[in-house]
């Protein structure tokens, strides 16, 4: 399997024909060759845009760039690797590396998806409720004409409603809503790029006071009854003994 180095943002998902690489718009990639290639006498090693040459070389490392790439490209003689530069949309699609000689033998071939930065995602609260004193939040978290609406908690978030696109290996942006240190956070991203917007749980679900059950009596209530009722005992003991003293000494 070939290595990829990029530069800037990428990833490399590999097939069995060919390697998807994802790559931000602007930005440089490399394409690197493994496989230790020795040229032969006559033998040109190329790499190739769809079927027009990039560049040649030859026996002798004599390189020839067509005209287009002028500028555009660098060759790596010592890996056969190709560097490209600010990649645009004209770009996208395989490129190839072969030997030519008596026959043409494939060397690597990828396939280049350029892709731009997601958009920001908004996260926005459709409603909070208490239930066994434990809060919900419904949220929808929506980015570039798709949304996810989730229900969450303080450790966990499960969707409800709207679409969740895309995947590792997509080309279509990522939508998901999960919790994480403490914020409900809506995550927006593709292979080579993301953006997210959160919201702080303490801030939507503020701890409520919990009014006792009818019929319970609260702590400070049975202390003051306590209090009285001891009160009552004193008062009745001291008066108890003021008569009783009256009466002996009458």
């Amino acid at each position: 399997m070939s290595l990829l180095l990029g530069f800037g943002l990428l990833t490399c998902i590999a097939s069995s024909e060919s390697s998807s690489v994802f790559v931000l718009k602007g930005q440089d990639v490399r394409l690197d060759v493994q496989e230790n290639v020795q040229l032969k006498e006559f033998e040109v090693f190329k790499w190739i845009f769809g079927s027009a040459n990039i560049l040649r070389c030859t026996d002798t490392l004599s390189v020839r760039v067509s005209p287009e790439y002028n500028n555009r490209v660098e060759f790596y003689k010592g890996n056969f690797s190709l560097l490209l530069k600010n990649i645009q949309e004209g770009d996208s699609g395989p490129y190839t590396a072969v030997v030519s000689g008596d026959k043409e033998n494939t060397i690597i071939a990828y396939q280049l998806i350029l892709q731009e930065r997601v958009e920001p995602p908004v996260l926005t609260v459709d409603s909070v409720s208490y239930i066994n004193a434990t809060c919900s939040v419904t949220v929808t978290c929506r980015g570039q004409n798709t949304s996810v609406t989730s229900s969450c908690n303080s450790s966990t978030c499960s969707q409800v409603g709207g679409e969740s696109r895309g995947a590792e290996t997509s080309t279509v942006p990522l939508l998901s809503v999960y919790v994480a240190g403490g914020s409900i956070i809506c995550n927006h991203s593709n292979q080579v790029s993301w953006a997210n917007d959160t919201k702080e749980i303490v801030e939507l679900c503020p701890l409520k006071s919990v009014s006792p059950p009818a019929g319970s009596m609260s702590v400070c209530m049975l202390k003051i009854i306590l209090v009285s009722v001891g009160l009552v005992i004193m008062i009745s003991a001291v008066i108890t003994v003021h008569i009783r003293d009256r009466f002996h000494y009458g």
